[in-house]
């Protein structure tokens, strides 16, 4: 009898084992960590040219133009004029719902003075707004028979 209590909390303490490794050990692997743009100068010196490393932050309102090979905005701290930016020269796909005012997340490296970004993710909130329609519904128009 006893034998068999041995084997039982033997078996228990390996699937709870198993479990809490399933469960959090990739955890840090989905997690986005990313800097400010204030962070980002602070700690400038920390990522030299060339690491890697995720910028987030607000596009400050027209700063965005498009140039050879990219997209070239700023991303600011704040929405206010005066918060902390960086100028980012974007590489990669444009994100289907950037914006100027929207936040955003790159992923680059910095060039210089400049980040230059190959990967951009678009934060945006969970309100769904359907685009606005150009015209009156469009109608079957035929005989329902």
């Amino acid at each position: 009898m006893k034998r068999y209590r041995l084997l039982a909390v033997s078996g228990v303490g390996i699937v709870a084992i198993l479990v809490g490794v399933l469960l959090f050990g990739n955890l840090n692997g989905n997690l986005v960590y990313y800097l400010t743009p204030g962070e980002a100068i602070a700690k400038h010196g920390d990522y030299p040219d060339g690491r890697r490393f995720q910028l987030g932050g607000f596009v400050r309102p027209g700063s965005e133009q498009r140039i050879p090979g990219g997209l070239e905005f700023v991303v600011a701290s704040d929405t206010t004029p005066d918060s902390p930016a960086v100028t980012v020269l974007h590489t990669g796909p444009v994100a289907q719902l950037f914006q100027p005012g929207i936040g955003v997340v790159v992923e680059g490296a910095w060039q210089g003075q400049e980040f230059v970004s190959d990967t951009m993710i678009v934060k945006h909130d969970e309100n769904y707004r359907p685009p606005a329609s150009s015209g009156p519904p469009a109608t079957s128009g035929g005989d329902p028979r």
